[in-house]
């Protein structure tokens, strides 16, 4: 809403306040001033001229010389609009005038000849050419007859004006008039309120005698009103309602259309002039439209009505989409000498249906759906008539044609002087409650401590006590609320012990090279149900559906983060983006009961990871490595390292996974996850190539960290290093042969390491050859080559007993 001060100074003392002074005290009681901007540059030297000639240049075809009275001088200018002419007045920058843009006027010569001045178009006083009268978009702005010579063209003009842009939310429907913004003005400023003229004087004929209305469904529409204004003379509107428009943002039009929007500003309540002969009835039913009709609306669109949208008609044919559009067959125009005024209330759904399925949205179709003042829709009516009698010399019919169904009581809330003070921990007495509805020019009664309250109409957002405590308050003062600092052991703010460990968590995985992402929680029954680790799926009958899913993409709550990575994998796949790497720290839901359930799902945390493509590429050293197993293992047992936990990794069939290339993860030995490449006909479902994957039981991550801090001291003495190499079964895991090794080597050694793996000639069918590595340390001492030797003979007893393992020889 943009709000002129110059405006709304016609109905509130303003007591001279400046414009960033009046914003502050708006957006502090509760309404955003998001905004404070002038109508124009500030100009200087601009006055009323009168041109007493005006003849042709005598030497240049498209320039005219004139001369100018300002008043208290006669000057000679050149001018080259198209629209200059003898007995105009005219806005004249007189020399040594300033123009916006810091444009300074002095006297020159124009092809020979002298020129003092210059006669002014709006552009060039600073307005925005859209706002501008088409008529005169390309010339000079000619001001009405009346105008006095020397008088200020600024002022006259409204350049002095500032004007507020106020963000409202949408249940302070009421601050979408001039009228709404002077009452909240007055309450905020404790001035009274002057509401504008709506007499009028009527002849004797009557609107019912012209007009007659027939509403259909009066839930849609209940009240409709038809006024009457015989031989109107349509032509430009008065200065002052121009310069009012153009600062609301509005361009001028005609005097009748011109009104219609001043009104609607002013009072907020829309309004809608048809031409009385063209309507071609003496009829306005008001209908929900028949399947198939059409109309073609003022922006010369044919538009296609449905069943749902309600329309004005002339008991034939419709003439306007009510609330949202006229139509262009009774277009007011300059021929039109009888006006049908429409003042009516739509329902905001009714609205809100036909301006969203037309694509259609108007000052007039938002205050619609925001909601009117019932008890301003007759009295807009009356005052267009006002300014059509007065400004467009129409003769107003008496009484108006209606049907009248509106509800216009009034809301009672009643408060207390206990409870409201009890809410604002505040101190207010019973005297100042009653001075803030006085100023909100709210009605009460009071009975003691009791006020029931008598809510005007045109503030329908308030209707229980909480709406009266926030009125209370906002005007009352924000600042004035008391405040407590917090008594007893206080404490500085900072991360949990969880929130860092998450946060840790997240470091490592970028810092090995992923980028996180975020997926939705909820999809497809089919995706939810993928890709699901063991120890999730023990505990799960299924996926947890929603009892009213928005559509079938997004039905299911789900078990997994792999499938919606493995989508964000393939999306941008297919947008040649082919090396990718993405990890998500996430929920998932898991539920003992299948589809729609009546319990709350455990939500578990869950740390997820995709990669494919590429994941090293040095082309100058013609380098490239693909990723792999070992890459995603290698990523989990790095994060394991960080965290201080003991991984074991045991290879398992999932549904969905490779069923070679896949392992399932034991941290600290409890079930946490899995890891390995997607299957191959579960990458080209998603059109993915070689992609994989892990998933790791976040919740056991966190619960088996121990979080105190830790260190090793850097070692004084040297390590001995010794390597086995064994031939075992080709179906024992490494893992297995490296568990006993750890077990059986004692203390001494700090790493084991499979550094090669060999299998063909020289070895019998069916075996293997693996080499370890391992790595002796006392960090107090110095080994000796006693100890090694038979930590060693006891590595080699373990694995010959418990793997039937030989020594290479």
């Amino acid at each position: 809403m943009f709000v002129s001060l110059n405006w709304l100074k016609n109905y509130v003392d303003l007591k001279d306040i400046s414009p960033e002074e009046l914003a502050e005290k708006i957006t502090k009681t509760g309404i955003e001033v998001e905004g404070i901007e002038y109508i124009a540059e500030q100009s200087s030297n601009v006055v009323v001229g009168y041109v007493k000639e005006c003849e042709k240049h005598p030497n240049a075809d498209k320039l005219n010389l004139c001369q100018v009275d300002v008043g208290d001088e006669e000057l000679q200018i050149i001018c080259g609009a198209p629209n200059i002419a003898k007995g105009q007045k005219v806005a004249v920058a007189k020399p040594g005038a300033v123009l916006p843009g810091n444009f300074k006027i002095k006297k020159a010569k124009l092809r020979g000849v002298e020129s003092n001045g210059m006669i002014c178009s709006l552009q060039e006083l600073g307005i925005e050419e859209k706002f501008v009268p088409k008529d005169i978009a390309d010339g000079i702005f000619v001001f009405p007859d009346d105008t006095e010579v020397g008088e200020d063209a600024l002022k006259l003009l409204n350049l002095d004006d500032a004007i507020l842009e106020l963000g409202l939310t949408p249940n302070r429907a009421d601050a979408l008039s001039m009228l709404g913004v002077a009452y909240e003005t007055s309450a905020i400023l404790n001035t009274p309120v002057e509401l504008p003229e709506e007499e009028v004087d009527t002849v004797s004929e009557k609107a019912g005698e012209y007009i007659d209305v027939e509403v259909e469904d009066s839930e849609l529409n209940p009240y409709y009103g038809a006024f009457v204004i015989k031989d109107v003379e349509v032509k430009p509107s008065p200065l002052w309602m121009k310069n009012y428009l153009m600062a609301a943002g509005i361009r001028p039009i005609n005097n009748v259309v011109d009104i219609t929007n001043y009104v609607l500003l002013e009072y907020g309540q829309p309004l809608h002039a048809f031409d009385y002969d063209k309507f071609a009835s003496k009829r306005v039913v008001v209908r929900r439209a028949k399947a198939g009709e059409k109309i073609t609306t003022l922006d010369d669109q044919e538009r296609d009505l449905a069943e749902n949208h309600l329309v004005i008609t002339n008991g034939e044919v419709p003439t306007a989409i009510a609330g949202v559009m006229g139509g262009a067959d009774s277009e007011v125009s300059s021929d039109t000498k009888t006006v049908l005024l429409e003042a009516a209330y739509f329902a905001p759904s009714a609205v809100r249906t036909s301006s969203k399925d037309h694509g259609l949205r108007s000052e007039s179709s938002t205050r619609f759906e925001k909601g009117i003042d019932p008890n301003r829709v007759k009295r807009a009516g009356r005052r267009a008539c006002q300014l059509l009698a007065e400004y467009a010399g129409g003769k107003v019919l008496a009484g108006v044609a209606e049907v009248d169904h509106l509800d216009r009581s009034e809301t009672d809330v009643a408060i207390t002087v206990e409870k409201i003070n009890e809410r604002l921990g505040t101190e207010i007495t019973e005297q100042e409650i009653a001075d803030i509805l006085t100023k909100l020019h709210f009605g009460y009664d009071q009975d003691g401590t009791t006020f029931t309250v008598h809510v005007p109409t045109r503030r329908g957002d308030i209707s229980i006590f909480e709406d009266m405590v926030e009125e209370v308050a906002r005007i009352y003062g924000y600042d004035n609320l008391p405040y407590t600092l917090p008594e007893g052991a206080s404490q500085a703010g900072g991360l949990t012990k969880r929130q860092s460990l998450k946060r840790e968590i997240k470091h490592f995985m970028e810092g090995a090279g992923l980028m996180e992402s975020i997926t939705y929680s909820l999809t497809s029954k089919e995706r939810a149900e993928m890709l699901v680790s063991p120890e999730v799926e023990e505990k799960s009958a299924g996926s947890v559906r929603l009892a009213m899913p928005m559509s079938e993409e997004h039905s299911n709550l789900r078990l997994s983060l792999v499938p919606e990575l493995l989508a964000s994998l393939s999306y941008n796949v297919a947008r040649k983006q082919a090396n990718l790497a993405y990890y998500e720290l996430g929920t998932v839901f898991v539920s003992n009961e299948a589809g729609t359930i009546t319990s709350q799902p455990e939500e578990k945390l869950r740390l997820a990871g995709a990669v494919t493509g590429q994941w090293l590429e040095h082309p100058w050293q013609q380098e490239k490595k693909s990723v792999d197993f070992y890459l995603v293992k290698g990523i989990v047992q790095g994060l394991m390292e960080k965290l201080d936990l003991q991984v074991d990794f045991k290879q398992v069939q999932l549904k969905g996974m490779h069923p070679g290339r896949t392992a399932q993860l034991f941290i600290e030995g409890i079930p946490a996850g899995f890891i390995g490449q997607v299957h191959p006909n579960t990458q080209n479902d998603f059109d993915l190539k070689d992609t994989y994957v892990f998933d790791i039981d976040a919740d056991v991550l966190l619960d088996q960290i121990d979080s105190e801090p830790n260190f090793n001291k850097i070692p004084r003495f040297p390590t001995i290093s010794r390597d086995i190499a064994l031939v075992v079964d080709e179906q024992l895991a490494s893992g297995e042969i490296q568990s006993t090794i750890e077990k059986a080597s004692g203390p001494l050694v700090k790493e084991v390491q499979v550094f090669d793996v060999y299998q063909g000639e020289h070895l019998p069918e069916g075996k293997k050859s693996i080499a370890f590595n391992l790595l002796y340390l006392d960090p107090d001492r110095t080994l000796t080559d006693e100890e090694v030797e038979a930590s060693y003979q006891a590595v080699l007893e373990a694995v010959q007993n418990e793997h039937r393992a030989e020594l290479r020889g």
